[in-house]
């Protein structure tokens, strides 16, 4: 597993944690160590994840990886 913290903007309050944890979390082989405004701290299966499925789910939940 590897550890990454993605920068994420548009993010505003704690609906918006919630929604970035839900849709990152439903991406298999993701671990989600923390999530707050600005930033997801994420642990993930480099051979089952790639980085644009990280960003798809973070973009499922209407924000954007930086």
């Amino acid at each position: 597993m590897k550890d990454e913290e993605l920068k994420i903007t548009g993010m505003t309050c704690q609906h918006c944690v919630m929604s970035v944890r839900k849709q990152l979390a439903k991406v298999p082989g993701v671990e989600v160590k923390d999530v707050r405004i600005g930033a997801a701290l994420i642990a993930y299966d480099e051979s089952r994840v790639s980085a644009a499925q990280l960003k798809g789910a973070v973009e499922e939940a209407g924000f954007t990886v930086v």
